[in-house]
């Protein structure tokens, strides 16, 4: 007779292990969960990983869950559902039956789960009771960087069957006023390093610590006393955070100013400030600390600053006929968690809170060779500064740090199918730590898409031999955009078949604009009114926008070099025996521009393979006096093009803590230690500049300013990787026409 009481016992034990197996493996697998995609059917693929043959079996349950009908999340098994289609599958989870050892382990890139983000919050509370009422708080969480080397292997290997390097996140918190830093490893589910942070300098500002503060103004009576007296309504005043920047202070505190808007018949937040109060708040204590209100300025009326198509009244600008890029077999790479492969491309995507989007370890495929070659380790944006050139009281501190002071990541926005992004894209998601410790998701945070724009990929006509020959440009973007106060910066990576990576930032949004008297410019009695007026009582004031990128790049291995092909003019010599008298030729000069090379590595012909940097249009240098407290902080600005040896702890240009920095801990410091460069692990820094003085054209919204760069396969391949490539098929729809009978 069996014992009821232990069959009951041992089905619980056995539930609790398919509960933690499980765990266990949406926590290793979470980053493998399908992509979002918005359009036709089939479009992408999920697979998991080929194992060894005969080393085990997959079996796999899906889970069907209710969604957006407007979202397709296919299964990667069993067929797909187009849009419109009702219950549409959603793959949750993969059971692998057996053993806990061949589970395979997340991408070393992955970016955290959700299920990590809460693990690290209850490991921390454990030892430091978390939240505002304690005065510990996180101010940033991220993967910490592995190993370089470990990872190289890692991805060496063909079946990832070498151990994974240790999985841990990184986290700055405060505590108590004080800057802590910890490194939670995963595998031990315990903290396995920390420490106070002494030098200059502060972590990022949280989203909740902003509306705090936004909240603790709002509710202070001398400011509300200040709205009314201006007879507003302090039910429309939006109020937003400006960093203080740093001016000489020698122990700065961690200060923020406050700048309140008037709404009232405008939804442009930006275009209507209240200028005259000076209000400063403590962000460890939590409270204003300094109110002046110093005089009143007018408001620029709300009229014209409307910018939502459904409250524009005619007349309307042209119409523009409707299109759409419709692939009928569905688009042409595939995603295996967070590992795009197209054409002869691989690489890996990640989200960052500070800087977004990560593209890692891109690698292209050489047929001459028949196997892939590493292109680049790691990109990522490390710093966005703008300053702004009114160094009146009210403008002279703003200088910010998009990156290190707000986190790119943290405000990147969910992106819009059809508008933020064409049909075809696919869509993933993003996910960072709150205040608290909890995860916070951004949908739609990164899309990836085919473009063509009936570019040419090449093309040739030989008159003596009849026939024309060319092939159309597709490549593959994938794209953030990231909202930091008024400004939206559209962030492109570019791969082309042609081995080139463009790298590209679109500038949009609204000015940051200065209240005046002044409609006209015949009415302006100052020297200089740091800007244009575009618009009645409003000026658009000068500013900069610097954007920084940190590019590691290994070409064809980690032992590159970094040189200047000088272009010089030389005369010809009398023993050519020709009229031409000169010509220019290449000189090449140990350098800090231009290409990177890998001197262990030759073509047949016996040319270095490298990679060749093309500047874009935007490449503007900074103008600020270099004893100027902005610029000594974003001394890494003064040049376009900074090489330094691999350091995994320079990642971010204006140092790991940029608010009221002091400069004494960025790319411009680092690069003055003398460190080898030739023949060893380099990371490429690169600053696309931007000068905008505005104009009316700017108002109310600003059109798309776009600038950026190129990476370029210099005597990386033996001939043009192109030349193979299969033309595309362009199907054609028909076309109705209007006939008189």
């Amino acid at each position: 007779m069996v014992n009821r009481d232990n069959s009951i016992v041992a089905l619980s034990f056995f539930m609790l292990f398919l509960l933690v197996l499980h765990l266990h493996f949406e926590t290793t697998t979470a980053a493998r969960k399908p992509v979002r995609v918005f359009g036709p059917p089939s479009s992408i693929e999920w697979s998991p990983p080929s194992p060894p043959k005969d080393d085990f079996e997959w079996f796999e349950i899906n889970i069907y869950k209710n969604i957006e009908q407007t979202a397709f999340r296919p299964t990667g098994q069993g067929p797909s559902q187009g849009i419109g289609h009702k219950d549409p599958p959603v793959f949750s989870s993969v059971f692998v039956i057996g053993s806990l050892s061949f589970i395979p382990p997340p991408h070393p890139f992955d970016p955290l789960t959700e299920i990590e983000l809460n693990l690290v919050r209850n490991i921390i509370n454990e030892r430091y009771p978390i939240g505002l009422e304690h005065r510990f708080t996180f101010q940033y969480v991220g993967l910490n960087e592995p190993d370089k080397s470990l990872v190289l292997s890692w991805v060496s290997s063909q079946y990832h069957n070498v151990k994974s390097p240790p999985r841990q996140a990184f986290v700055i918190a405060r505590d108590h006023g004080k800057t802590r830093e910890i490194v939670v490893d995963f595998a031990s589910q315990a903290i396995v390093s920390e420490k106070i942070h002494v030098g200059n300098g502060y972590p990022m500002l949280t989203i909740d610590e902003q509306q705090a503060t936004s909240e603790l103004v709002l509710k202070f009576k001398p400011f509300r006393d200040s709205i009314r007296r201006r007879g507003l309504n302090v039910s429309e005043v939006v109020v937003t955070t400006s960093t203080m920047g740093w001016f000489g202070e020698a122990k700065p505190e961690r200060l923020i100013k406050k700048r309140p808007f008037y709404l009232n018949g405008s939804v442009n937040t930006y275009l209507r400030p209240i200028e005259g109060m000076t209000i400063i708040v403590n962000l460890d204590q939590m409270k204003v600390t300094k109110f002046r209100d110093r005089f009143t300025s007018p408001l620029p009326n709300a009229k014209g600053t409307e910018f939502r198509i459904s409250k524009l009244k005619p007349p309307f600008g042209p119409s523009l006929q409707n299109a759409v890029l419709f692939q009928s077999e569905g688009p042409g790479f595939k995603i295996d968690g967070h590992t795009n492969r197209w054409a002869n491309w691989e690489f890996h995507m990640s989200f960052d809170v500070r800087a977004g989007l990560v593209i890692s370890l891109a690698s292209i495929f050489d047929m001459d060779v028949n196997k892939y070659r590493q292109v680049l380790y790691k990109g990522h944006l490390s710093e966005i500064f703008v300053p702004y050139m009114d160094p009146s009281e009210d403008w002279y501190f703003r200088t910010f740090f998009d990156c290190g002071e707000f986190g790119c990541g943290q405000y990147a926005v969910s992106l819009e199918p059809y508008t933020d992004c064409p049909g075809n894209a696919a869509f993933m998601d993003g996910v960072f730590a709150s205040q608290d410790g909890t995860p916070i998701k951004i949908t739609n945070v990164m899309c990836i898409f085919e473009k063509y724009a009936g570019d040419i990929m090449w093309r040739h006509t030989e008159i003596e031999i009849p026939g024309l020959k060319v092939r159309p440009d597709v490549s593959l973007v994938v794209r953030m955009v990231t909202t930091v106060g008024n400004y939206d910066y559209i962030v492109d990576y570019e791969f082309k078949p042609s081995g080139s990576i463009k790298i590209g930032v679109g500038l949009t949004g609204v000015l940051e604009v200065k209240p005046v008297k002044y409609v006209n410019t015949s009415e302006i009695k100052e020297d200089d009114i740091h800007g244009t007026i575009v618009a009645d009582n409003t000026i658009g004031v000068n500013h900069d926008h610097f954007v920084t990128y940190r590019l590691d790049l290994d070409i064809d291995g980690t032992d590159n070099s970094f040189v200047r092909s000088e272009l010089v003019t030389k005369r010809t010599p009398k023993s050519v025996n020709t009229p031409r008298k000169s010509y220019w030729t290449t000189k090449r000069l140990k350098a800090e521009e231009l290409l990177v090379v890998n001197p262990s590595r030759k073509t047949k012909h016996g040319n270095e393979v490298g990679y060749r940097l093309l500047h874009g249009p935007a490449s503007e240098g900074p103008l600020l006096a270099q004893d100027d407290y902005p610029q000594i902080r974003a001394a890494f600005t003064n040049y376009n093009v900074w090489i330094t040896p691999y350091n995994n702890t320079e990642v971010w240009a204006s140092g790991l803590y940029a608010d009221r920095s002091q400069g004494d801990d960025t790319l411009a410091v680092w690069s003055q230690r003398n460190r080898k460069i030739e023949k060893t692990d380099i990371v490429m820094w690169y600053t696309v500049g931007f000068h905008h003085v505005p104009c009316q054209e700017d108002f109310p919204t600003m059109p798309t300013l776009f600038g950026g760069f190129e990476l370029r396969p210099t005597n990386f391949f033996e001939q043009n990787p192109d030349l193979k490539t299969k033309p595309i098929k362009l199907n054609t729809t028909p076309t109705c026409t209007a006939r008189n009978d």
